[in-house]
């Protein structure tokens, strides 16, 4: 179908492309074209959450798939993943006539002018199934055989890049967080829904004291700091699937015994999108607290991600304000500072004014009882 000199850089490209996640959307836009499509899709298929790669041409119709909620019920990944192929498929190969005329994922593409794929589908040992798939316009009909013939011999690659990127994900993983332990941070990183996926001996070694490494996710042995940690996983991962502006999440833990108060800091890992195989999701940061005087309004901002605003009003409070001193300083209504003091309770966990200046005081956070 292709000469040979062009079927070699194609499999170079291919192996480019596991190490470097930015080089896929390109590739599969160069495959599809060879095949007389209409664009290429590479996804993961898992409990945790899809993520994806698309050819630019094809890239607009897979944001409207996944924004309108298309992928959640998309008959072809859970066809294949009942019965995962050999090789390369098409749509008859798993789908009668009578369901390609009926399922309303089938008619989503062909309003669109797709309808006709081929793809394929491979596990790798994160848990996770890696499919690439290649659609055709729904005018120039079904995936003829020589078209599939031509994506199984690029197969082999394609299952070997596959597994070669999930491999270094897991390396980068582990490379965060060894960065943040020479800095003497604590640090993990999460998959999909909270998942542990590696962590720093420094992290380690607060399990299971102050954290557990569930099945399910990661979790905390306080209620009200676990509750908010889960609460922050759930933002970060409707911010994936409706993305804006950085989502962080920053939740105090109190002074315990004799340990020092730190405040859990939840990132999400950005080019998820792109690095698809790299697994990550999120960073889970723990900062030490150990400090003798009032912090400043930008320090109070950084640890629980304030606005300005709200940071002033914070530290107004620690340093011994009233609501009504600090609305009379600041030319703002009582009522606006009570709206702001609310937000602040909100993003550092706390429901009393009493907490919040011993958060921000000598004494620290506030004392856990055993």
């Amino acid at each position: 179908m292709v000469p040979a000199d062009e079927f070699q850089l194609l499999i170079d490209l291919i192996y480019e492309a596991a190490v470097v996640p930015e080089l896929w959307p390109t590739l599969l836009g160069r495959l599809s074209g060879l095949a007389d499509g209409a664009g290429g899709l590479l996804f993961t298929a898992n409990l945790d959450r899809m993520r994806w790669a698309a050819s630019p041409d094809i890239y607009p119709t897979m944001i409207e798939f996944i924004r309108d909620g298309w992928a959640a019920i998309n008959p072809r990944p859970q066809r294949m993943g009942a019965v995962p192929p050999v090789g390369f498929i098409s749509d008859h190969d798993y789908f009668s006539q009578e369901e390609i005329d009926t399922d309303p994922v089938y008619d989503f593409y062909r309003r669109r002018g797709l309808g006709w794929a081929t793809g394929t589908m491979f596990n790798v040992p994160s848990g996770d199934s890696i499919i690439f798939s290649f659609e055709k316009a729904y005018a120039k009909g079904p995936i003829e055989r020589k078209v599939i013939d031509f994506f199984d011999q690029l197969r082999p690659h394609l299952g070997r890049a596959s597994l070669l990127a999930a491999r270094l994900g897991l390396e980068k993983a582990r490379a965060m967080t060894e960065a943040l332990a020479e800095v003497g941070l604590p640090g993990a990183v999460l998959r999909g829904p909270g998942r542990l996926y590696a962590a720093n001996p420094l992290f380690e070694a607060l399990i299971p004291e102050l954290c557990y490494d569930r099945p399910a996710r990661l979790t905390f042995s306080d209620p009200i700091i676990d509750r908010l940690f889960a609460d922050g996983i759930d933002l970060l991962a409707r911010a994936v699937v409706r993305p804006g502006p950085q989502q962080v999440c920053s939740i105090p833990i109190p002074a315990r015994d004799d340990k020092v108060p730190m405040i859990v800091h939840l990132l999400p890992v950005r080019r998820a999108a792109q690095d698809l195989f790299s697994q990550a999701s999120a960073l889970v940061i723990l900062t030490p607290v150990d400090r003798g005087a009032v912090p400043t309004a930008e320090l109070i901002a950084g640890l629980f991600d304030l606005t300005p605003a709200e940071a002033r009003v914070a530290r107004e409070l620690s340093g011994g304000a009233t609501i009504d001193q600090i609305a009379d300083r600041s030319g703002l209504s009582r009522e606006t500072v009570r709206t702001q003091l609310k937000n602040v309770f909100a993003k550092t966990g706390l429901t009393r004014q009493v907490d919040l200046v011993a958060l921000l005081s000598n004494a620290g956070l506030p004392r856990q009882p055993r």
